[in-house]
């Protein structure tokens, strides 16, 4: 399955924009709603056509799956994933760990300069 054609300009921007957004609005979630997710981006100015690349990191794979089954798309949930954080982590490799952990559960890496509104302390 090929991952959505149309991608953010800049990724690392637009997940830190989507994702203080949600935990503004919808507080620190492992996972959030799709509805939740794409009131965030349209809150930040972003157009729906990259709203998919937030709802493979901030959304459930069922929920992403559910989404794109009821708009008659076919996404790879696991390839956006690893893309979207390979660009985070600066041109990293992503292929080590779980691609379904939640974005709270990711790898031990500095994303700092993407959440620095976000406390990751428990």
């Amino acid at each position: 399955m090929p991952a959505c054609h149309i991608e953010p300009n800049n990724k690392k921007k637009f997940i830190g924009d989507v994702g203080e957004a949600l935990v503004r609005a919808h507080g620190k979630n492992k996972y959030y709603k799709p509805a939740e997710v794409r009131r965030a981006a349209e809150s930040r100015g972003y157009p729906i056509d990259i709203h998919c690349w937030a709802y493979c990191l901030f959304t459930t794979p069922e929920d992403f799956k559910a989404i794109h089954d009821a708009a008659g798309e076919v996404c790879d949930y696991a390839a956006m994933k690893a893309s979207v954080l390979t660009d985070l982590a600066s041109g990293g490799t992503f292929s080590w760990f779980d691609i379904n952990l939640s974005w709270l559960e990711w790898p031990d890496i500095d994303m700092s300069s993407l959440f620095d509104w976000f406390d990751f302390s428990p």
